[in-house]
Parts: structure tokens; C-alpha cells; sequence
């Protein structure tokens, strides 16, 4: 009986220990892009190129899971909408750590519940509890305290970073509401659809910078650290979707939330940042909404 708990206790804590592996890991991964861009790398084209690892890597490992969830079927513009909100999200993401404040691009991007009720209630037509009001109340408060200038009355990201992490956090909330509606394709398929997705948008970005890196000068070095990335890319991308499919959607996201101290404490080392205390005020109400909205999941 007992050695029957001790592995029940096991394969409990390996998804929690997944998650948190990949909260830890997602905190740090704005870093390496940072280092890319002082290496006169652009933000969409380190992302275009580490996805497209991720891609080839998934391609080649979940070859037989594609080619049943082809036979399976379904509603192919699903796939392409997942790729599409993909692709924003995560080029908003980078592009903001990379140009913005991280804390701030962050805890906008944690604005992401509030999106999800709204998406849900529109696409999935879910019905909307109190928890889902105080997610929608808080989340706005947090908002307006972080966003208010008081010099101009404006309520509008006032910096690059700030709408890039608003608007990844948006389509966030998009993609994973698509995910959701989406019952025909496996999860090979969805990280496959999310890597291509993500590489194109790179590239296509990338088209339209007026000093587009050249493959050929970039050095040993960056390509080295770009490989690795997209190494981790891959890994984490499926680390996370084990730990979201066998952790309750409650505790996933307390557990996720850990990404915000990990990310705090390395901009603190790594950077010369120092958020306001106005940011600090908002940021508090963010994350009670993201609390909220893990008790809605629970209800």
C-alpha cells in the first residue's frame, strides 16, 4: 500500500516538476535574445531561426503522431489560426523583453485571463462566473495603475516593449482558446502548427527591417547559442505540455506565475532595471487576477 502511494506521489510531482522547470526556464529565456540583439541579431530573426530548429526537431520526432492525426482529419483552419496567433505571440513576446522593460512586458502579458474570459465567452460560449468578473475587474485595475500617465491623462502603453507584451498576451489568449475549440488535432500536431507558425512570422517580419541580418556574417558563436535555443525551444514546448495536461488548470497557473519572480530577480542581476512602484502596484493586481482566474478554473 505504501509503495502504491509513494509512486501515485511520483508521478504527481514529475508534471508539478515540469512546470516549474519550464516557469524557471521561460524567466531566463529573455536573456539569450537580448544577447543576440547587442550581436547585431535581430529579435525576429534569433526567433525565426530557434523555432525553426524546434520545428525540424518536432518534425522529425512526431513524424508518426502527424501522419495519424492526418488520417484523423478535421478543421484544417484551425491549425492555421493556432499558427497565426503563434506566431504573434511569441515574436510580440521576444521583441518586447528585447526592447522593452521585462518586468513590464511580462505582467502586461499576464493580462492574458482577462482576454481568455472574453475570447471564451465570444468563440466557446462559456458563461461568465463572479471569479470571472473579479478576473475582468482586477485585471483592468491592474491595467489602468500600471498604464495612466497622469501627466497626459493617457491610458495607452506609452513604450514599443509595453504594446508588444499587451498585444503577445492578447493573442495568447486567442491561441489558447483556439487550442481549446480545436478537439480534431493531437498535440504533435498543434507544436508543429505553433513552431511553423512562429518561423514564418519571423522571417516575414524580418522582410521588412530596413538592416536585415545576413545568415552568412552571423558568427560560430551566435549560431551556436541560436542552436541551443531552439533546442530548449523544443524541449520546453513539450515539458510544459505534459505538465498542463496532468496538472489541474488551478495549479498550473499558480505554478507558472513563478516565471515573474525568476524574470524580477534576473533583471534585477542582468539589467539596470528598477520598476516604479506605480508598475509594482499594478503588477500585484495582474497576478491577484491570474490567482482569481485559477480558482475559476477550479469552479
Amino acid at each position: 500500500m505504501l509503495t502504491k502511494q509513494n509512486n501515485q506521489n511520483k508521478q504527481n510531482l514529475l508534471p508539478v516538476t515540469a512546470l516549474l522547470g519550464g516557469a524557471i526556464i521561460w524567466g531566463l529565456l529573455w536573456y539569450p535574445y537580448r544577447v543576440l540583439e547587442q550581436a547585431e541579431i535581430s529579435g525576429s530573426i534569433a526567433t525565426a531561426i530557434t523555432y525553426f530548429i524546434a520545428l525540424l526537431l518536432g518534425l522529425v520526432s512526431f513524424r508518426k503522431d502527424l501522419r495519424m492525426s492526418h488520417i484523423a482529419g478535421g478543421e484544417p483552419y484551425l491549425l492555421l489560426g493556432i499558427a497565426l496567433f503563434a506566431g504573434w505571440t511569441n515574436l510580440a513576446y521576444v521583441l518586447g523583453v528585447i526592447h522593452g522593460e521585462v518586468m513590464r512586458v511580462l505582467l502586461l502579458f499576464y493580462l492574458a485571463p482577462l482576454w481568455t474570459i472574453v475570447f471564451s465567452r465570444l468563440l466557446l460560449k462559456e458563461k461568465l462566473s463572479l471569479h470571472g468578473y473579479l478576473v475582468i475587474i482586477v485585471s483592468l485595475a491592474g491595467a489602468i495603475t500600471m498604464l495612466w500617465e497622469p501627466e497626459s491623462g493617457s491610458l495607452l502603453p506609452s513604450s514599443y516593449g509595453d504594446w508588444m507584451g499587451l498585444s503577445a498576451g492578447f493573442m495568447f489568449a486567442l491561441l489558447n482558446v483556439l487550442s481549446r475549440k480545436d478537439q480534431y488535432h493531437n498535440v504533435q500536431s498543434k507544436s508543429v502548427a505553433v513552431w511553423m507558425g512562429v518561423t514564418l512570422t519571423g522571417f516575414i517580419y524580418s522582410l521588412f527591417l530596413p538592416d536585415l541580418s545576413v545568415l552568412s556574417s552571423i558568427s560560430m558563436d551566435s549560431y551556436l547559442l541560436l542552436f541551443g535555443l531552439g533546442i530548449i525551444v523544443f524541449v520546453l514546448s513539450v515539458v510544459v505540455q505534459y505538465g498542463v495536461t496532468h496538472v489541474p488548470a488551478n495549479r498550473a497557473i499558480i505554478i507558472m506565475l513563478f516565471e515573474l519572480v525568476v524574470a524580477a530577480v534576473a533583471a534585477y542581476f542582468l539589467t539596470d532595471e528598477a520598476m516604479t512602484l506605480k508598475s509594482w502596484m499594478g503588477g500585484a493586481l495582474i497576478v491577484s487576477a491570474s490567482l482569481f482566474s485559477a480558482r475559476m478554473n477550479r469552479e
